[in-house]
């Protein structure tokens, strides 16, 4: 492909290197997981002669993984899955180790997006691993003949789940594909913890503004929405969800929330945060009702979230008026503030360094051991959407629970046969 590297983009790569490097190496440092499985696999060698072409967030702790990952044996190719997601010093970084090739670059427009993604499918990926499903879609539409040679693939977000099974129920999904992000090493920690924290700090840095007494509205009671509601009400907010699905309404509302529909809410909020991967969840109806001041963010996977058109075309004038806050300026006076043009605000925003480190060594720790799996036992899946076999995933906790030190108890033999039979009555 002829798509440049982040090398050839860089005016200074050495510096940019050594930049990124620092980063990465801190990464590594709170790690243990990965720091485990990368002797694992230095020594054993599970993915030697595979090529990996990979789609993620290209920040310090997807660099771990993307190391790990070529100290197993594989040739890797990385670029971004999100425009504003990169850190091009930690890209620079990566593309300067031995196996791997990275054209992941920072505020780039579709064009380059995808001619980054087409860059990576030129290696021949025999596996893929991805983020929201852009290299998995594009391999299908575009690159069919290289389907037969790929073994399997991994996907890290909802969003990305969330398409792979629309593929897979229409029949178009070809080769098998892991869901990592149904796992429970990354659904209660990562979208809970991770996005939880990391959505609301990168808020608060990016605004300077405190959550403490206002009203946060929370759209989407999932994994992610459930940690963004109980950090906010952690930090005195008093928080508001909306919901379409009748049984998570009924959770935030056990749980202590307001709930009410999002028109009743645009009135209501403060800040609001998006995180239910879907498109159109604040629309023109709501702009209308908001007060002045608010604050927009996204923590769902795509720019869809929040209608930056309808808003766009409801607005006299808009300009940015701090670093990551685009002001929406409508003719009544009132401003309305858009953080990160609407992307993952943990991820894109100039502050943004993602998810804390710790939560994100588990949820690559998934991925690196899924990858294995793809490559150990690729006759056992056929096409089609997999689950994380669950001796992964607890493979994976146990390794945490071994770097924390902490011991757990383990059945009886007796126990055992108690759980498994069904003789046992009153």
């Amino acid at each position: 492909m002829s798509h440049p590297t982040i090398t050839e983009q860089l005016d200074d790569p050495a510096e940019s290197r050594a930049s990124g490097r620092k980063k990465i190496e801190w990464a590594r440092q709170h790690m243990p997981i990965m720091t485990s499985l990368a002797e694992e696999f230095a020594a054993d060698q599970p993915l030697e002669g595979e090529t990996v072409a990979m789609a993620m967030h290209v920040e310090a702790k997807t660099a771990v993984l993307t190391e790990v990952l070529a100290e197993g044996g594989a040739e890797v190719a990385i670029t971004g899955c999100n425009p504003l997601s990169t850190h091009d010093d930690v890209s620079a970084a990566l593309d300067a180790v031995d196996g791997i090739t990275s054209y992941a670059k920072h505020d780039v427009d579709d064009e380059e997006y995808y001619s980054a993604i087409e860059a990576t499918i030129g290696h021949d990926p025999t596996i893929t691993v991805d983020d929201g499903g852009d290299l998995v879609m594009a391999i299908h539409e575009d690159y069919p003949e290289l389907i037969d040679s790929i073994v399997g693939g991994c996907e890290e977000t909802t969003t990305g789940v969330h398409r792979l099974r629309s593929m897979d129920a229409d029949g178009e999904l070809k080769y098998p594909m892991f869901a990592v992000n149904d796992t429970p090493m990354k659904r209660l920690f990562d979208n809970v913890h991770g996005t939880g924290e990391a959505t609301l700090s990168n808020i608060a840095m990016t605004t300077n503004l405190s959550f403490a007494s206002k009203n946060i509205v929370v759209a989407g009671y999932g994994y992610c929405g459930r940690g963004v509601a109980k950090k906010a009400a952690g930090q005195n907010a008093h928080v508001i969800v909306t919901e379409i699905e009748p049984r998570r309404a009924l959770e935030a509302h056990m749980e202590g929330y307001e709930v009410c529909s999002m028109n009743e809410a645009a009135a209501k909020g403060d800040i609001f945060v998006t995180t239910t991967g879907n498109r159109d969840i604040i629309t023109e109806e709501h702009f209308e009702k908001m007060k002045d001041g608010v604050v927009l963010a996204n923590s769902g996977h795509f720019n869809v979230e929040i209608n930056l058109e309808d808003l766009d075309s409801l607005a006299e004038t808009r300009q940015e008026v701090r670093d990551g806050v685009e002001e929406f300026r409508l003719p009544d006076g009132r401003r309305i503030n858009v953080l990160a043009d609407g992307r993952l605000v943990n991820l894109a925003s100039p502050v943004a360094m993602g998810h804390p480190v710790e939560v994100m060594d588990q949820s690559f720790g998934v991925q690196a051991v899924s990858v294995r799996e793809l490559v150990e036992n690729s006759d056992e899946y056929g096409p089609g959407v997999h689950e994380v076999p669950d001796d992964l995933d607890k493979e994976v906790a146990e390794i945490k629970l071994a770097a924390e030190g902490i011991e757990i108890d383990e059945p009886t033999d007796e126990q055992i046969q108690y759980m498994e039979s069904w003789q046992h009555g009153t």
